[in-house]
């Protein structure tokens, strides 16, 4: 069975890593490929304005599979260049997939995100928890680094102090701290979590659905373009959205003081 399942509630996909009775541990062999198909399904499916990730089971995710590292099986198996080969075509095809996709993400973590998990957690635009949930980036007590780009995400997320303090000391921290550290933002009761992200999901898929996917890729490409740059883009996508039904659809509801109805076009 795929790591990743797919459910479609309408104009909302919900993704959820199915590896329960391993706490959704990740780097198993395929478990890259796996990922990006789901999510190239999700982007090539333009009634899909908004998506949810969560865990199955109790767990959101506890990161890398220590019992494959221990064997040296699956992306961590090998020789060196063989691991490395691991990392880019299984680890990062993970995080890359979840990352670059075109939809507003958000991330439900419903228990431990630990590690690699706390990374997947990361790639949303998003990020809401359960009352139960910790995170931490463990890799140091491991022997390792994070060997997914969190170190490159994790600073931007909540700044070179917050970030560095997670990494070095390995903590794992609830989901009060995690809230004041601006890490997710927001924390429910457990029994409430999908309700609350399913909620925000369709608020948000009420945003008309090209303009949608522009803005998440302006503000992706804001973290390392120039501000020039993304000016430049902004006009550009800009003048495209200007000549979309969903823009004159707007414009009349403000003027007719009703609800907007997007459809995309």
């Amino acid at each position: 069975m795929s790591i990743l399942l797919l459910e479609k509630r309408g104009p909302i996909a919900i993704l959820t890593l199915n590896r329960p009775e391993m706490m959704n541990a990740l780097g198993q062999e395929g478990d890259g490929p796996a990922v990006t198909a789901v999510c190239a399904e999700v982007m090539a499916d333009p009634t899909i304005r908004c998506a949810v990730l969560t865990g199955a089971g109790r767990a959101f995710s506890a990161g890398g599979d220590v019992k494959a590292m221990k064997e040296r099986i699956g992306a961590f198996g090998g020789s060196p260049a063989d691991i490395r080969e691991g990392y880019r075509r299984n680890i990062h095809m993970i995080v890359r997939a979840l990352y670059n996709l075109e939809v507003p993400l958000i991330s439900a973590i419903n228990g431990p995100a630990i590690g690699l998990g706390c990374d997947v957690a990361c790639m949303a635009d998003i990020r809401i928890a359960a009352d139960t949930a910790k995170m931490g980036v463990t890799f140091l007590k491991l022997g390792l680094i994070p060997g997914d780009g969190g170190a490159w995400l994790l600073p931007r997320l909540i700044g070179s102090s917050r970030a560095a303090e997670l990494l070095f000391t390995g903590d794992v921290i609830d989901a009060a701290t995690a809230c004041e550290w601006g890490l997710v933002s927001k924390v429910v009761p457990a029994a409430e979590l999908m309700d609350a992200a399913l909620a925000l999901a369709g608020k948000i898929a009420q945003q008309p659905p090209q303009a949608l996917r522009l803005a998440k890729t302006l503000m992706r490409h804001g973290t390392t373009a120039s501000y020039d740059t993304i000016m430049e883009l902004s006009a550009s996508a800009q003048a495209l959205m200007h000549e979309t039904e969903d823009h004159v659809e707007g414009v009349n509801a403000i003027l007719e003081k009703r609800a907007p109805v997007f459809k995309g076009k």
